[in-house]
């Protein structure tokens, strides 16, 4: 209760991550009361959301975690029970192509069978409680594959990786709940969507990470893959918000969300060299073990339904978040190289799989 209005409460998976981070933020300047699903760890994990943290025994606090995994249903039941929510963001997953390719069964029973395992949870709920909750499945590009762009709700699907196949059967079972038990159920087709606060292995940050490093000089070589797959790629602040807007919908629907806009990662590469006033072909190497068994060449998407519908549109262009991603780890290495002067050991980034 704030104010005398009654808080409408979110439930997020996932929301250590990048996307589950701005929707928190999101949401909480929307007045919402937000429950996070972490996993429990040996090691804090929540750099994320330390912003938004509040100590659990003040009267008001506006985030509230609890230890919970998508492959653990009985988990799961008791958290939704437990936190009753209105709106429900199912962001969790193994979201890494190049990994779902080395741990297929682990992204499947999280990815595909996770998804499962929440809605099975909210069915539940709803028919014991009374209670209608608005349900997001994060869909993914990656379910297109080689389907030829530019990719919309209508286009068929092609999946290449075993992360695309195990967001294809939460994309469905999604839609499945949606028909056959009445469940506001909405799919977010979201094509790649970057930030500063990006993973470190996924390719853009680690290419800013590194290029950032190599300018002040603390690392000589960048390694990447296959250098011409093309990408749509957007700022996830946009993209959390289109999330948002489906749940305020109507009625329950799919949407892809992009800029429509394609560039290959060399393009990326070039932009962000370039914003540092450096010779990528000096210090980028090509390393086959980057490239994956089966590639998706072209992703383009067409967001006018959600621009129709939603009145949703992106904000950020391509040249501006490659400006922000570098700006902000140009701060990181500047960070890391007074720590080198000092004589601190720092430990050499950018050489993760991409």
């Amino acid at each position: 209760m704030k104010n005398g209005v009654l808080m409408k409460r979110a439930l997020i998976t996932g929301v250590t991550g990048q996307d589950g981070s701005y929707l928190a933020e999101l949401l909480i300047d929307r007045g919402y009361e937000v429950h996070g699903v972490i996993r429990r760890a040996s090691s804090f994990n929540t750099d994320r959301i330390d912003h938004l943290y509040e100590d659990p025994h003040e009267e008001r606090v506006r985030l509230k975690l609890h230890y919970g995994d998508l492959t653990d249903g009985t988990g799961i039941r008791r958290i939704v029970g437990a936190v009753e929510p209105d709106e429900v963001y199912n962001l969790g997953a193994q979201s890494h192509v190049k990994v779902s390719f080395d741990q297929p069964e682990y992204t499947a029973d999280v990815d595909a069978l996770g998804t499962l395992r929440l809605l099975e949870a909210l069915r539940d709920y709803e028919a014991m409680s009374g209670a209608n909750v608005r349900f997001y499945q994060a869909g993914t590009s990656e379910m297109f594959g080689m389907s030829p762009p530019p990719q919309s709700e209508t286009s068929a699907f092609y999946p290449r990786s075993p992360y695309g196949v195990a967001k294809l059967y939460g994309y469905w079972q999604t839609i499945n709940y949606r028909e056959a038990y009445h469940l506001f159920a909405a799919n977010g087709i979201l094509f790649n969507h970057e930030s500063e606060r990006r993973g470190e292995t996924f390719v853009t940050r680690k290419i800013t990470r590194a290029a950032t490093r190599i300018a002040v000089g603390l690392q000589d070589t960048l390694y990447l893959g296959n250098l011409e797959t093309c990408r749509d790629w957007g700022h996830a602040k946009d993209y959390v918000e289109a999330m948002w807007l489906m749940l305020q919908h109507d009625t329950p629907d799919d949407f892809v969300v992009a800029t429509g806009e394609m560039y290959s990662v060399r393009d990326f590469v070039t932009r962000v060299f370039d914003r540092l006033d450096l010779d990528w072909t000096q210090y980028v190497r090509i390393d086959p073990r980057y490239y994956r068994p089966t590639e998706v060449t072209a992703l383009r998407g067409d967001a006018s339904k959600a621009e129709r519908l939603l009145g949703w549109r992106p904000r950020v262009d391509f040249d501006e978040l490659v400006a922000l991603m570098v700006d902000s780890d140009l701060d990181l290495a500047r960070q890391e190289r007074a720590l080198v002067e000092a004589g601190h050991c720092v430990r050499p980034r950018g050489l993760a799989s991409a």
